[in-house]
């Protein structure tokens, strides 16, 4: 890991959790990262599936700097990986293992999280580069699962992303998690459509106190 590799996964660590914005509203968008912030969750993942992804990327790393660690997710290929670097993703994730995204990641000194499911997936994630493996999805197994992994396999920091709420994100650090990934029960799209950014507040809030308190036990 580089020096810059190191400062971005501690401060995905003090985040806790990692917010995907998936199919964000790009006039919303700094708006939701700011009630983000107010429940203090730091860390944003922009989906690169959104047309508007790289726009949005610069556009909240304009806006907040260094006050907020911005992502792209959902990156397949090398090319998606380079143009999100460039408009300044700090890390990119994927859902499944993609040698190319790695090798591409490593050579900018970008953090990179490819998904995986299995051991044998997160450990072939791992000996290719990855600097943090997403367990996904992580709603399949479980915390017992992402345990599971876990236990063999200490030395590869985990993601668990899909299906985690404020209700298990704390089984999920307790099972060994290092940061959790969180969609919609994170953001919801009607509480953005509605301009009730409280609700976004409020749902980091609980995922904040939450991994704190797993954290702590």
């Amino acid at each position: 890991m580089s020096l810059d590799k190191h400062d971005t996964m501690q401060r995905l660590r003090d985040s806790g959790t990692v917010a995907v914005l998936r199919g964000a509203d790009a006039d919303a968008l700094v708006e939701t990262v700011d009630a983000l912030l107010a429940g203090g969750v730091t860390a944003v993942e922009i989906t690169a599936d959104n047309p508007d992804a790289l726009t949005m990327i610069a556009s909240v790393v304009g806006s907040f700097d260094d006050d907020v660690v911005v992502g792209a997710g959902t990156v397949l290929d090398e090319e998606t990986a380079v143009d999100t670097i460039r408009a300044g993703a700090e890390f990119v994730v994927g859902p499944t293992v993609e040698r190319d995204v790695i090798d591409v990641c490593n050579r900018y000194g970008t953090l990179v999280a490819p998904g995986a499911f299995t051991p044998t997936e997160a450990l072939t994630a791992y000996e290719a580069g990855a600097d943090l493996v997403k367990v996904f999805p992580a709603s399949s197994g479980g915390p017992a699962h992402l345990g599971g992994i876990k236990g063999p396999l200490p030395q590869i920091p985990l993601m668990p992303t899909g299906g985690v709420d404020a209700d298990n994100a704390g089984d999920f650090i307790r099972a060994g998690a290092e940061v959790v990934g969180a969609g919609s029960a994170l953001v919801p799209g009607d509480a953005v459509e509605a301009g009730d950014f409280e609700i976004i507040t409020e749902n980091a809030r609980a995922f904040t106190e939450a991994v704190e308190a797993a954290r702590s036990a």
